[in-house]
């Protein structure tokens, strides 16, 4: 049983960001209900529901929230919930009828996740966004790259997941616990501008020290050291270093074979960080990916392999923490973090659109005769 084990999360059904809070929920235990369109919902560039796995560990009740009796529906599961978590722009849910203020009518207990790019109110608010746009805003973007190069989107690890689902998680379970003593929900308001401006605040530490410089790839973590780079290697692959404290540093030049470099001693002389980039590219580049990780099995040198991602399951180390699963055929990492009692787990596998209605909608305590009307109405989907 995970750690969230009893807690009941309405989920609707939005696309990136908030599938992943959810995921995340479901991934520790709680009952998550996620209720979408008919026609399914699904991560963009996913085809087949069943492989979208930001959408594992819940069952699929299928809604269609504008027919007659869909909102009252909800409302009555709500009443029964701990949280329900949404991820529309602002006003949406409130068009709707379930809204924070709908839903506290019929649960004052009730907390309310929201999931946006912009957060809930701003001169930017109701504007359309991706993650590569909010993140941009908060100035995270601006660090991800090569000095006198443009910026490199990291994917959408930082603004969609990081600043955004996870953020939402941690809004969600704060709340929850906040909600145990008080006895009243609230809105959480998770913002992907904020949760991604909130990873840069080490560097806006260093920056007021004089630390840190607002120019790209010239710091000590973002490719300006010579120590914390990714080389490429022999075989064309590449090797990642961080080997930033003076202990460290030196085990790299050991296993390297530059110990004995005296230009590579004085590691924090700044301005000679570009040229000793030179000369330990070149010395890498002797080598294959695989050769040096033999070279550097069992040292403090602060070595890694850049893996791809078919390559990462394999590695001995995911493989010995089983940082990797396979379900039913599908590759997927496991839940995080990981506890010394509770076990967090992948529950179901990604349903199919309205795969689980009548029977998920049967144990949340909506009667049959409900089902059977919301069903005539066309407002209930249930897949055969």
């Amino acid at each position: 049983m995970g750690p969230l084990a009893g807690i009941k999360v309405i989920e609707i059904a939005g696309i990136g960001a908030s599938p992943f809070g959810a995921m995340m929920l479901a991934d520790m235990g709680a009952e998550v209900l996620r209720i979408e369109r008919p026609a399914g919902t699904t991560t963009p560039g996913v085809i087949d529901p069943a492989k979208d796995l930001l959408n594992r560990g819940r069952r699929s009740v299928a809604l269609d929230l504008k027919k007659k009796g869909a909102v009252d529906c909800v409302l009555k599961l709500a009443a029964g919930a701990d949280a329900l978590i949404e991820g529309f722009r602002p006003g949406v849910m409130e068009r709707l009828g379930l809204g924070p203020e709908d839903c506290a009518e019929v649960n004052p207990r009730l907390v309310y996740g929201r999931l946006t790019g912009w957060g809930q109110e701003g001169p930017l608010a109701a504007s359309a966004g991706h993650d590569i746009d909010y993140i941009a805003l908060s100035g995270a973007l601006h660090g991800f790259g090569r000095r006198g190069e443009a910026p490199v989107p990291p994917v959408n690890t930082v603004g969609d997941f990081g600043g955004g689902g996870l953020l939402l998680a941690y809004g969600v379970v704060c709340a929850l616990l906040e909600a145990k003593s008080s006895g009243q929900g609230q809105v959480v308001d998770a913002g992907m501008l904020d949760g991604a401006a909130l990873f840069t605040t080490m560097m806006h530490g260093m920056m007021a020290q004089g630390l840190w410089r607002d120019e790209r790839g010239e710091n000590l973590i973002d490719t300006g050291a010579h120590f914390y780079e990714v080389y490429k290697t022999k075989d064309g692959k590449y090797l990642a270093i961080g080997a930033i404290e003076p202990q460290f540093y030196a085990a790299l030049l050991k296993g390297l074979g530059l110990a004995d470099d005296a230009g590579l001693k004085d590691q924090w002389s700044v301005e000679k960080w570009p040229e000793l980039k030179g000369v330990i590219a070149a010395r890498v580049a002797e080598k294959t990916r695989d050769e040096w990780c033999a070279v550097f099995d069992g040292s403090d040198a602060c070595v890694a392999p850049v893996l791809a991602m078919r390559e990462a399951p394999a590695h001995p180390h995911n493989k010995a923490r089983s940082t990797f699963v396979e379900r039913d055929g599908i590759i997927q990492p496991a839940p995080a973090p990981r506890f010394s009692r509770s076990t967090a787990e992948i529950g179901a596998l990604p349903p199919l659109p309205g795969e689980h209605s009548r029977a998920a909608l049967s144990d949340w305590g909506i009667s049959s005769e409900e089902i059977g009307r919301l069903t005539e109405a066309g407002a209930l989907y249930q897949r055969e």
